[in-house]
């Protein structure tokens, strides 16, 4: 009698763990699936016509890597058990792809952070002029030189190994890995932006306060007073900033307050989501707004390429317009489009 109790608890235990794994699979494919329709629509809303760099190839590195990801367990999900070029697959292996996916993405913010300063120093300094072929290759082996040296630092480090081999003892848990490097990087973020504000406040709300929106040749724009001693050299930083400012918060406000709220709130999002393709466009503006204001006297907006961000029209912040519907107005307005 009392084996059979015995034998029915443990039947009970490995009943309750494979409940627990399957919901737990079951919320991972979900999440995955998420991901993925939210890279198909941030990459589809974003403006056709940009300049190729280094981020944008990176987000479409990033994108084929959440669609592999999701596919193995997507294949994993439905066989459970089989065998693939003599290796046994179960659905333990889920967790364990995911969580080797969790560490390397925790570990890519700081590179492809560094690789894309240099990326736009280069560009917007012109030191190198590569031709557009040369530079698509140049940007293709950087991304692959990139995945495979972080991937092989992950396989390679004896505690992330000790980790993932603590998930063959135990493998009704998964624990994720929960990044430092993307939680620094924003914290570091929000700072300079807040400092950037507090700087010129004033100035922001005097041109919230005039803005006019309407919409011209099919964007939405913004109208600030633009006077007509200012010239299209940008060469003062603090007539710069606030513009800058505003049309940074006046695309990607929602997503500075998600950050924020994270931020106050100490939440622990693991790694494998906290590296996406917003994130990474977010950045990208970030990282072109830093350039601009580092290097303003340098803008000469009518006579220049400037960077272009796939959801920030950088250059129509600073150039004054007038618009056929606005010939009464009496001084020069300037354009933001967001």
């Amino acid at each position: 009698m009392g084996a059979l109790n015995s034998e029915n608890c443990s039947f009970q235990y490995q009943l309750h763990q494979t409940h627990q794994l399957l919901d737990g699979n079951c919320l991972l494919f979900l999440i995955i699936f998420g991901k993925i329709l939210l890279n198909i629509f941030t990459l589809g809303m974003k403006r056709k016509n940009t300049h190729q760099n280094f981020l944008e190839y990176f987000c479409i590195s990033l994108a084929f890597t959440d669609l592999l990801l999701f596919v193995n367990i997507s294949i994993i999900s439905y066989f459970r058990d089989f065998v693939l070029l003599g290796i046994r697959f179960t659905k333990y292996h889920i967790c364990l792809f995911i969580q080797i996916i969790s560490f390397t993405y925790g570990f890519l913010h700081y590179p492809v952070f560094l690789i894309a300063c240099i990326d736009y120093y280069l560009n917007f300094s012109k030191a190198t002029k590569l031709p557009f072929k040369c530079q698509k290759v140049c940007y293709f082996f950087t991304i692959i030189l990139i995945w495979i040296s972080v991937l092989t630092y992950v396989l390679g480090d004896p505690a992330i190994y000790q980790s993932l081999k603590a998930q063959n003892v135990y493998s009704h848990q998964c624990p994720f890995y929960i990044g430092a490097q993307g939680y620094w990087l924003s914290f570091s973020m929000m700072t300079i932006l807040f400092m950037g504000f507090i700087t010129s406040w004033s100035e922001v709300i005097t041109l919230v306060q005039a803005v006019r929106i309407t919409s011209y040749m099919n964007e939405t724009i913004l109208f600030f007073p633009f006077y007509s001693h200012s010239s299209y050299t940008m060469n003062s930083k603090k007539t710069l900033l606030p513009k800058l400012i505003i049309c940074f918060l006046g695309t990607w406000l929602p997503f500075v307050v998600l950050q924020v709220i994270i931020l106050l709130l100490k939440i622990q999002i693991p790694a494998y989501i906290e590296m996406n393709i917003p994130w990474l466009y977010f950045v990208n503006s970030f990282l072109i707004a830093t350039i601009f204001w580092f290097n303003c006297h340098k803008l000469n907006l009518r006579d220049m390429a400037l960077p272009v961000d796939p959801f920030v029209n950088w250059k129509y912040c600073f150039i004054p317009l007038i618009l056929p519907n606005f010939e009464q107005i009496e001084k020069p307005i300037s354009v933001i489009i967001c």
